[in-house]
């Protein structure tokens, strides 16, 4: 039996109903659901955050010490109780049968999956492209190693080609060669003379690398790679990924491509901020919010203080752009498999956009 979501709003619901064994969506979903968790219990204080807490610490104590080949009894006991306690009644509210999750397009947040396997619900990433049917690397219970998208899967070959990136980079472009791999695209000689070799090899357009125990890493995509004013390259995914992590923002783009400096275009999550703009008095309609100096600041704030964790100077973007609509299908902004249409995106808010360099 298959279950597909109506809506991300109606999430919650849908999986009362349909109550999966296996969760199949893309890490944005599972970011909204680790906020709201986060969220409500954070909300509700004293002694159920503090079990939630407790909970949290004992099962990371757990995993790490997995991770050594070690255990304890004490742990095991105490976290084996507080799993009935509180991380049973998280399950439940995913449908109360959920044995694992599948994710693919980009690789859970590591913070995110850790949460998830911790309570007993593990995401699985993996990687795969329309032109390779799809599956190429993934994770699975045998063989799982958060942060990262697996491993090959029987049948294929992977290499990382590092003639665009340079012999001495750690990442290069993905290359993929298997019986999975298209023919090509139809009655379009020229585009798959641009991504597939005479000896089969695929040209995925994709950065990324193998650990030592081959295990794929996603670095980036090479046609969204761009160079600021000083030379510098961005990879905006990356940025865009890490802001989006932010309970109060729902979306956001990168731009700087020959610029002296980046700027970000934000869609803020207003369910998710509906409490901050009462207690704060702002106004409730999001055309008069996006410009409110209180609210986007403290936005900007936020954005910044988090990039500043993990990114360079030149790469945490300087000004922003605040927006009342999200990247959808319905407008033209994403694509099928819910990748931004970065042409589209500045087509559309061009004028604003310039602006932010003046």
């Amino acid at each position: 039996c298959l279950g597909f979501m109506e809506d991300v709003s109606t999430l919650a619901a849908d999986l009362q109903r349909v109550k999966p064994l296996f969760l199949i969506s893309v890490p944005r979903v599972f970011n909204k659901i680790y906020n709201g968790i986060q969220t409500k219990m954070n909300d509700a204080g004293g002694a159920k955050k503090k079990l939630f807490d407790a909970a949290c610490a004992a099962a990371k104590k757990k995993r790490l010490l997995a991770l050594e080949g070690k255990s304890s009894l004490t742990n095991n006991i105490k976290l084996a109780v507080l799993d009935k306690l509180v991380f049973s009644k998280i399950r439940e509210a995913m449908g109360g049968r959920m044995e694992a999750s599948l994710t693919a397009s980009a690789a859970t947040n590591v913070e995110i999956a850790n949460f998830f396997y911790d309570i007993g619900t593990p995401i699985y990433d993996c990687y795969g492209l329309s032109e390779t049917s799809p599956a190429v690397t993934m994770n699975c219970p045998a063989a799982h190693r958060l942060g990262s998208l697996g491993k090959v899967l029987d049948g294929q070959e992977v290499k990382i080609d590092k003639s665009i990136t340079g012999e001495n980079s750690e990442d290069g472009e993905i290359m993929i060669k298997g019986p999975n791999v298209m023919k090509g695209y139809h009655n379009k000689p020229e585009e798959t003379a641009q991504v597939l070799s005479k000896d089969g090899w695929f040209r995925t357009g994709d950065r990324g690398k193998f650990d030592s125990d081959g295990y794929l890493y996603i670095t980036g995509r090479i046609k969204e790679q761009y160079k600021l004013e000083n030379g510098k390259y961005v990879f905006p995914a990356a940025i865009e990924e890490e802001i989006k992590l932010i309970p109060s923002i729902a979306n956001a783009m990168i731009y700087g491509d020959g610029k002296e400096y980046n700027v970000c275009l934000i869609f803020p999550d207003f369910e998710y901020l509906k409490k901050y703009i009462a207690e704060n008095s702002l106004p409730s309609d999001p055309a008069e919010l996006v410009k409110n100096e209180k609210f986007t600041g403290m936005l900007e704030e936020q954005i910044k203080t988090n990039l500043k964790k993990v990114f360079g100077g030149y790469e945490i973007p300087r000004k922003f752009l605040f927006i009342t609509e999200d990247f959808t299908l319905e407008n033209g902004m994403l694509t099928q498999t819910m990748k931004l249409k970065r042409r589209n995106v500045l087509q559309h808010y061009e004028k604003d956009i310039l602006k932010l360099y003046k």
